[in-house]
């Protein structure tokens, strides 16, 4: 199985790492705009193999998609990073461009791609590359869900002091700060309700501190943050080379599905080799259903900008 992942900074860089050590793809291409960055990305990476124990091979190329034919999955990083005080929306103007640019380059050279867009905003890069493409929406995905459930989990983890393997939480919605819905009255510790351990406050502070979960690490590291989103790529990208049939929140093109259409949002759904097999409708509580309809509103917001 071969994936590309255009754009080889540190997002795309921790992607193809993980991908890698995880040693289901036979190769990772890296694309970059940048002269000679992707393959020294490339070469470094590929100097860990006899260190890390893969097997996966991994190449980098200038802006030469002719390199990136044949991949299964194509990987869409590219794109100006978040800065410390900036929204994901303040991107728009310029990855609209690039994401556009990079997906009618990706779709040349491989017809059948399934496409993971995580360029920030990411719900609203997703719905471009639907609005832009004849690709099936099925093999469109947005990577927004996995990552923010992933930092769901690490929150609840911190205030239960507990292994995060012993938790399952999820968050739906839109990937920005005010969109988020993490489902913080369905999270369980070993199929125990969190609710029977933490205070309504405790709880209410988790939901918050996982929504600005990404303007924190920026306000930290004065960028984007790399590792959690690299992981969470690579996570969807096994579950379709193994075609697992995993759950993983992801954005996807919703026509009908709790109530939405027409927009791309994150929703519960069940990945494996072709993409998107399937969009799981939960039950939520009215609460719940309000948060989401208010962050779709949001979502469908800032799609308006594109126009």
């Amino acid at each position: 199985m071969k994936v590309t992942v255009v754009g080889a900074g540190a997002v795309g860089a921790s992607c193809a790492e993980y991908i890698a050590i995880k040693n289901f793809a036979s190769e990772v291409c890296l694309i970059d705009i940048k002269e000679g960055f992707a393959e020294g990305k490339a070469m470094d990476l590929m100097q860990c193999a006899s260190l890390n124990g893969f097997d996966t091979k991994i190449v980098g190329a200038t802006n030469d998609y002719s390199k990136t034919a044949n991949s299964v999955v194509a990987v869409i990083t590219s794109g100006i990073p978040r800065k410390p005080g900036m929204t994901r929306e303040e991107l728009i103007g310029i990855n609209a461009g690039i994401v556009k640019s990079v997906s009618s380059n990706l779709i040349e050279h491989s017809p059948d791609v399934i496409i993971i867009v995580v360029s920030n905003p990411m719900d609203t890069m997703t719905y471009l590359v639907h609005k832009n493409t004849d690709l099936p929406k099925n093999r469109i995905i947005g990577m927004g869900g996995a990552l923010d459930s992933a930092r769901f989990k690490y929150r609840i983890a911190e205030a239960l002091s507990c292994p995060s393997s012993d938790l399952d939480g999820m968050v739906i919605g839109g990937h920005s700060d005010k969109g988020m819905v993490p489902l913080i009255e369905k999270a369980t510790r070993n199929s125990v309700n969190v609710s029977e351990f933490l205070s309504p406050e405790r709880m209410n502070q988790i939901v918050n501190d996982t929504k600005v979960g990404g303007a924190t690490l920026t306000g930290l590291l004065g960028t984007s943050a790399w590792y959690a989103p690299g992981a969470a790529v690579s996570e969807i990208v096994k579950a379709i080379a193994l075609d697992s049939h995993k759950m993983i929140p992801c954005s996807a093109l919703l026509d009908g599905e709790y109530g939405i259409e027409g927009l791309s949002i994150g929703v519960p759904c069940i990945i494996g080799k072709n993409g998107i097999e399937k969009i799981v409708e939960i039950s939520l509580t009215d609460s719940e259903k309000n948060k989401l309809k208010e962050s779709a509103e949001g979502v469908a917001k800032t799609n308006t900008l594109l126009d």
